[in-house]
């Protein structure tokens, strides 16, 4: 039987994003609060560990390093041991998880639930302005040349963090969180900035986004702030949102560029001719999912998932009777819908 509920917020971002600064500035600033730290390195040396050890005021036993594999897949036994182990030790009034650049927060938040004795309290996601204003505001690819991700393709292969993934990462865990810390903004320029306020806002309309420079926020808006419920984040990705909105199926009002797009039809793909339009589309289409119909066994339906370049088709059950449709959400900069809609329809069955 446990005392108190420790309360637990999870931090995740792309590698570079500074979420080890934020750690940082939160560990100096805790006014009297008493938190325990798991930090997650995929390699076999945690450097984050070492980071916060020397620069955050936290005693050497109250920094957990978990290395050398994700905590949202291999490491998620360990990780959920060690958070046992810090709730019975009745020691801390807070945990903190900073997860691995490479993590999927889903898993992990699933995880952290189950366990008795703890709450998921808050899931922040850290962005890196320049990097999404390099995405998402000029509508080239994602920078590859941190040496960091090199490592980890190298060491662990390009199934871990292929530079087709990195884009998908990113989106995940935009949609998957209660709150947004765009950090760096002072390396890019304010019509950048709206650019990537717009974008986030487009991935993610429910999260409280804080802008900061250095990891510098007010830890009361990070830490015991009762903000997450699974269903809800579940829920609140933009793509979920527009998929619940019956509109007309035009754009809604561009803002700085970003427009989120809903491609509505009654009649099913050609999956051979929709599987060609796939290879084609358009690299300023940010995001895309939905659910489609194949005229080829038309009783089953399919999940569309499309970030950046990569994308995704997979069964996802039997229609009901006179259920089948197609509905598939867009999220672009600056995107030629009525191109895209001419397209998807050249893909549909022509009887």
């Amino acid at each position: 039987m446990f005392t108190k509920t420790v309360p637990v917020t999870l931090f995740t971002g792309y590698l570079g994003s500074g979420k080890t600064t934020l750690l940082n500035h939160i560990l100096n600033n805790q006014n009297g609060w008493k938190a325990a730290v798991i930090v997650n390195d995929i390699g076999e040396v945690n450097i984050d560990q070492t980071l916060i050890e020397n620069n955050g005021r936290s005693d050497a036993g109250s920094v957990i390093p978990l290395s050398n594999g994700c905590i949202c897949c291999t490491l998620k036994k360990d990780l959920m041991k060690q958070i046992q182990t810090l709730i019975h030790s009745e020691k801390y009034d807070y945990i903190v998880i900073e997860a691995s650049g490479i993590c999927e927060p889903a898993p992990i938040a699933q995880a952290v639930m189950q366990l008795e004795g703890s709450r998921l309290d808050n899931i922040v996601t850290v962005v890196d302005a320049l990097r999404l204003a390099d995405e998402f505001g000029c509508g080239e690819k994602l920078i590859k040349s941190y040496d960091k991700t090199h490592n980890i393709v190298h060491r662990l292969g390009s199934s871990a963090a292929s530079s087709e993934e990195i884009e998908r990462l990113l989106v995940q865990q935009i949609e998957f969180c209660t709150t947004i810390i765009i950090n760096k903004i002072d390396t890019v320029t304010e019509e950048q900035l709206k650019t990537v306020r717009s974008a986030v806002r487009h991935l993610q309309p429910s999260a409280e986004v804080i802008e900061t420079t250095f990891g510098k926020i007010d830890f009361k808006k990070i830490l015991n702030t009762n903000s997450f419920d699974f269903d809800t984040v579940y829920k609140s990705a933009g793509w979920i949102q527009a998929m619940q909105d019956d509109g007309d199926g035009k754009p809604e009002a561009e803002e700085f560029g970003i427009t989120t797009f809903v491609y509505a039809r009654r009649k099913p793909f050609v999956r051979e001719l929709f599987d060609l339009w796939i290879k084609q589309i358009p690299r300023n289409v940010i995001r895309a999912k939905g659910i489609v119909w194949f005229s080829a066994g038309n009783d089953r339906s399919y999940i569309f998932e499309q970030a950046g370049c990569q994308e995704m088709t997979r069964e996802f059950g039997r229609w009901n009777n006179g259920d089948q449709q197609i509905k598939l959400v867009f999220i672009g900069r600056k995107t030629d819908w009525k191109k895209l809609e001419t397209d998807l329809d050249m893909c549909l069955r022509k009887n």
